[in-house]
Protein backbone atom coordinates (compact mmCIF):
# COMPACT_ATOMS: atom_id res chain seq x y z
CA UNK A 1 0.00 0.00 0.00
CA UNK A 2 1.41 3.36 -1.00
CA UNK A 3 1.17 6.14 1.56
CA UNK A 4 -0.30 9.36 0.23
CA UNK A 5 1.69 12.18 1.74
CA UNK A 6 1.29 15.90 1.73
CA UNK A 7 2.63 18.54 4.10
CA UNK A 8 -0.88 19.48 5.25
CA UNK A 9 -1.83 15.86 5.97
CA UNK A 10 1.43 15.24 7.82
CA UNK A 11 0.89 18.34 9.96
CA UNK A 12 -2.74 17.41 10.71
CA UNK A 13 -1.78 13.88 11.73
CA UNK A 14 1.04 15.17 13.94
CA UNK A 15 -1.29 17.67 15.64
CA UNK A 16 -3.89 14.94 16.11
CA UNK A 17 -1.34 12.61 17.68
CA UNK A 18 -0.08 15.31 20.06
CA UNK A 19 -3.59 16.34 21.10
CA UNK A 20 -4.64 12.72 21.61
CA UNK A 21 -1.56 12.05 23.72
CA UNK A 22 -2.18 15.11 25.89
CA UNK A 23 -5.84 14.24 26.42
CA UNK A 24 -4.82 10.69 27.31
CA UNK A 25 -2.40 12.02 29.93
CA UNK A 26 -5.14 14.24 31.37
CA UNK A 27 -7.53 11.29 31.51
CA UNK A 28 -4.82 9.22 33.19
CA UNK A 29 -4.61 11.85 35.90
CA UNK A 30 -8.40 11.64 36.35
CA UNK A 31 -8.18 7.83 36.66
CA UNK A 32 -5.61 8.14 39.43
CA UNK A 33 -7.09 11.08 41.35
CA UNK A 34 -10.80 10.32 41.06
CA UNK A 35 -12.69 11.73 42.95
CA UNK A 36 -15.49 9.22 42.32
CA UNK A 37 -15.71 5.83 40.63
CA UNK A 38 -17.88 7.09 37.73
CA UNK A 39 -15.22 9.75 37.02
CA UNK A 40 -12.63 7.00 36.78
CA UNK A 41 -14.83 4.92 34.48
CA UNK A 42 -15.38 7.84 32.12
CA UNK A 43 -11.64 8.61 32.15
CA UNK A 44 -10.83 5.00 31.26
CA UNK A 45 -13.34 5.14 28.42
CA UNK A 46 -11.70 8.33 27.21
CA UNK A 47 -8.29 6.65 27.26
CA UNK A 48 -9.69 3.76 25.22
CA UNK A 49 -11.16 6.15 22.68
CA UNK A 50 -7.87 8.02 22.41
CA UNK A 51 -5.94 4.80 21.88
CA UNK A 52 -8.26 4.03 18.97
CA UNK A 53 -7.69 7.53 17.57
CA UNK A 54 -3.93 7.16 17.93
CA UNK A 55 -4.02 3.80 16.09
CA UNK A 56 -6.01 5.32 13.22
CA UNK A 57 -3.74 8.36 13.01
CA UNK A 58 -0.70 6.08 13.00
CA UNK A 59 -2.30 4.03 10.21
CA UNK A 60 -2.79 7.22 8.20
CA UNK A 61 0.77 8.34 8.87
CA UNK A 62 2.34 5.01 7.92
CA UNK A 63 -0.11 4.13 5.14
CA UNK A 64 -0.83 0.71 6.66
CA UNK A 65 -4.43 -0.49 6.84
CA UNK A 66 -3.63 -3.15 9.43
CA UNK A 67 -3.72 -0.55 12.18
CA UNK A 68 -7.29 0.40 11.22
CA UNK A 69 -8.30 -3.20 11.89
CA UNK A 70 -6.49 -3.04 15.22
CA UNK A 71 -8.34 0.19 16.02
CA UNK A 72 -11.70 -1.43 15.27
CA UNK A 73 -10.96 -4.36 17.56
CA UNK A 74 -9.82 -1.98 20.30
CA UNK A 75 -13.01 0.05 19.91
CA UNK A 76 -15.17 -3.06 20.27
CA UNK A 77 -13.26 -4.26 23.33
CA UNK A 78 -13.42 -0.76 24.86
CA UNK A 79 -17.18 -0.56 24.33
CA UNK A 80 -17.81 -3.96 25.90
CA UNK A 81 -15.53 -3.26 28.85
CA UNK A 82 -17.19 0.12 29.48
CA UNK A 83 -20.60 -1.55 29.58
CA UNK A 84 -19.31 -4.23 31.96
CA UNK A 85 -17.74 -1.71 34.34
CA UNK A 86 -20.82 0.53 34.23
CA UNK A 87 -23.05 -2.43 35.13
CA UNK A 88 -20.71 -3.40 37.94
CA UNK A 89 -20.70 0.14 39.33
CA UNK A 90 -24.48 0.58 39.14
CA UNK A 91 -25.68 -2.91 40.05
CA UNK A 92 -22.74 -4.54 41.80
CA UNK A 93 -22.83 -7.51 39.41
CA UNK A 94 -21.96 -7.91 35.74
CA UNK A 95 -23.95 -11.04 34.92
CA UNK A 96 -27.44 -11.46 36.30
Amino acid sequence: MVAVSSPLLDAAVLVGLVVSALVTLGAGYRVIRGPTTPDRVVALDTIGTNVVAIAVLYAIDQGRGLFVDVALVLAIIGFISTIAVARYVTEGDIIE
